[in-house]
């Protein structure tokens, strides 16, 4: 369901207008004033968000309500896995905020001096396992996907799903046998909501947001792999001041209700 932000927006915007309502005639405008209105009045035009995959449906619905609460706005996005993002903005891809899944990918942006000042934190998530609705190979625990009778398919080490996989891989001693390794997390997930495998390995958020398309299968051992998300506007953003307003929303008390709502944790 979607939520209004509206609530928060007016929250924010709230002290710029008192301030205005106390000018004096002979001072109409003091310079918090000023700043306050010349901030809101830059946040138009066009950005382009790179965001994980993970993130497509809060951070789709995060954007209709900026677009609403700020008109003459409009947020175009690239969701991909957030190795693949960081290499096409390594390559001069043009784009105005960077959303990881991981703080890895956020490093390597930061290394290679595309991001304006520091990155902020503002979600984590954890894996599950997925199997086709009912469970139908009763799988019950991480070990279970060692049968190779069980077609399982998990991401590539690469990317930050499958990172995590791995690390569980290696807390837990069990090698999965997978039959696929995917570049995103979503692609895992189609793999069995199509029926082309038995399990699979997903955030939390990506199972949630499926329903009753999948059984979620969760386990304990999945806390040794928490992906941290951070979020930063880029250098080579041509409206700075839109990105910046749009990652301060992600990032607000606000933003993080919709991003609880999906399954997301606190950072």
């Amino acid at each position: 369901m979607k939520r209004s932000l509206a609530p928060a927006l007016v929250a924010l915007v709230a002290p710029a207008a008192l301030l205005a309502g106390c000018s004096s005639p002979e001072n109409p405008t003091s310079s918090t004033d000023t700043a306050a209105t010349a901030a809101h009045s830059d946040v138009t035009g066009s950005i382009t968000v790179f965001a994980a995959a993970s993130l497509k449906a809060t951070f789709t619905e995060l954007a209709e309500s900026f677009e609403a609460e700020n008109p003459g706005t409009s947020v175009e996005f690239n969701f991909a896995s957030s190795s693949d993002l960081v290499t096409q903005l390594a390559q001069g891809a043009p784009a105005d905020v960077f959303a990881s899944a991981d703080t890895n990918n956020m490093t390597k942006a930061v290394d290679g001096d595309l991001i304006e000042g520091e990155p902020v934190n503002f979600a984590t998530n954890t894996l599950t396992i997925v199997t086709a609705p009912g469970n139908p190979k009763n799988i019950g625990s991480f070990a279970d996907l060692a049968n190779p009778d069980v077609l399982t398919v998990i991401c590539a080490p690469q990317v930050p799903c499958g990172s995590a996989t791995k690390k569980v891989e290696e807390s837990t001693a069990v090698t999965i046998p997978a039959v696929s390794e995917e570049s995103a997390v979503t692609d895992v997930l189609g793999k069995v909501t199509s029926g082309q495998a038995d399990a699979g390995l997903v955030y939390v958020t990506d199972a949630a947001g499926v329903g009753d398309q999948v059984t979620a299968v969760p386990f304990t051992e999945s806390s040794t792999a928490v992906n941290t998300y951070p979020i930063a506007v880029l250098k080579s953003s041509e409206n700075a001041a839109t990105a910046s307003a749009f990652e301060t929303l992600v990032t607000s008390d606000a933003g993080r209700r919709v991003l609880a709502d999906a399954g997301f944790a606190a950072p």
